[in-house]
């Protein structure tokens, strides 16, 4: 499958997430994602011979996947939300300007930064709604969700640096990264007040199944594959499609409402993609 398809193919699974997270959002954070990584990761099985990979790259791909959601849920506590999640997306923005540092052979074009950069502000309405405090009490946080879009952009790029490994391998990052992740929830449990039980309901259990098969699971498969073959400098522009189609999910599966705001935002992002992927307009005409 060529490079673009695969990253809209990622995109679309990603526009999910925030959904299913909504679904599950009753339940720890480190718990959930704990599950739905090893539900990910469980189903690459099928390629269990794919994850013979040098140290190395194992350590790159669960420090990807693990330190990115480690990072974030971390600043989710420590700030607000709102804000954590714009800052988190920054990612697809570092991933277009920091392309010629981890790829010397490619160079950045005015319309590759001014893409990524109409996406960021977009992206940032979005997920604002037009409102947005930066309160100096949440820096930590705010330091926190920062790194962790830094964590994803190199671990995005490094994965066309590092010696060539099969798609297949990521299953083992994925369920490693999960096994750490229910690791953290247990050491929560184990260091805080005593608590009861926590008991998953199977609906519950839907939805988490739904994450480790979809956005935290399928989509770093897809997404792997993407970054392998594609460039990243177009893909960074293209990832700021994620919170439109993520807020569109909301709006007809969830019961939110529209605004005018997030109608422009969802435009300066369009225009934000288009422009930063001229490339592919260039060689197809």
């Amino acid at each position: 499958m060529p490079a673009l398809s695969l990253s809209l193919l990622t995109i679309l699974i990603w526009s999910t997430l925030t959904l299913l997270i909504w679904r599950v959002s009753h339940l720890p954070p480190f718990l959930s994602v704990g599950i739905a990584l090893c539900v990910g990761g469980l189903v690459g099985l099928v390629r269990v011979r794919d994850w013979k990979v040098p140290l190395s790259t194992l350590a790159l791909g669960v420090g990807g996947i693990f330190g990115y959601h480690a990072l974030l849920f971390t600043a989710v506590r420590l700030a607000p939300p709102v804000e954590v999640n714009l800052l988190q997306y920054l990612w697809p923005l570092l991933i277009v300007v920091l392309s010629p540092l981890y790829l010397p052979r490619t160079h950045l074009s005015f319309h590759h930064v001014l893409g990524a950069a109409l996406g960021l502000v977009g992206a940032g309405l979005v997920i604002s709604g037009g409102r947005l405090s930066l309160d100096l009490a949440s820096l930590p946080g705010y330091l926190l969700a920062v790194g962790a879009a830094f964590i994803w952009a190199s671990f995005s790029l490094l994965i066309k640096r590092v010696r060539p490994f099969p798609t297949g391998a990521v299953g083992g990052f994925c369920l490693v990264s999960g096994l750490l992740s229910l690791a953290l929830y247990g050491l929560e449990r184990w260091s805080g007040p005593t608590s009861p039980p926590l008991i998953i309901a199977p609906r519950d259990w839907l939805f988490l199944v739904l994450l480790g098969l979809g956005p935290m699971g399928a989509a770093f498969y897809t997404w792997d594959a993407a970054m392998k073959r594609g460039d990243p400098r177009v893909i960074g522009a293209l990832a700021y499609l994620t919170p439109l189609l993520s807020t569109l999910n909301l709006v007809f599966l969830g019961g939110r409402r529209l605004s005018g705001v997030a109608i422009a935002a969802m435009g300066l992002i369009v225009v934000g993609a288009v422009t930063g992927s001229l490339d592919l307009y260039r060689r197809r005409f």
